[in-house]
């Protein structure tokens, strides 16, 4: 099997890996923390799945979609947050004119979505090696 290999997972997405011995990881992210956590005990499931909640996907629409989860289960300041409500902003004129979103618009989200993914990659790297916290954000509220 060629790896990654990437999934959407229920409402949640999921990368599998070779690890460096040769080994399968697997990378889930927590909709809590924004981050993408080791979660090896999903491996079988997706590769083996048969559900309509588990679904192969490319590598950009993996992206598209652990941005669009980030943008609903997370709440926060800094520049990740203000490019996600640029994005609203454009569904939202979009939704106000009843109408799909036209090319242009679908390229600039797709093209941000890229961007904060990067971004967010960069600021666990950074927290990672002790570094303060460059932004704050918490997780929307469940009740």
């Amino acid at each position: 099997m060629e790896t990654p290999v990437y999934f959407e997972f229920y409402h949640s997405t999921y990368r599998v890996d070779t690890t460096p011995d040769g080994s399968l990881a697997g990378y889930l992210l927590n909709l809590r923390t924004g981050r993408i956590d080791e979660d090896n005990s999903r491996i079988r499931a997706v590769l083996h799945a048969r559900e309509e909640d588990i679904e192969v996907v490319s590598e950009d629409r993996y992206i598209e979609l652990t941005e669009a989860r980030r943008a609903h289960h997370l709440r926060g300041d800094g520049p990740i947050f203000a490019l996600y409500e640029t994005i609203q902003a454009i569904h939202d004129a979009a939704d106000q004119e009843s109408r799909s979103l036209e090319p242009a618009e679908d390229a600039m989200i797709k093209i941000t979505r890229a961007r904060t993914f990067r971004m967010w990659e960069q600021e666990f790297a950074r927290r990672d090696a002790g570094e303060p916290p460059s932004f704050r954000f918490w997780p929307v509220s469940s009740g």
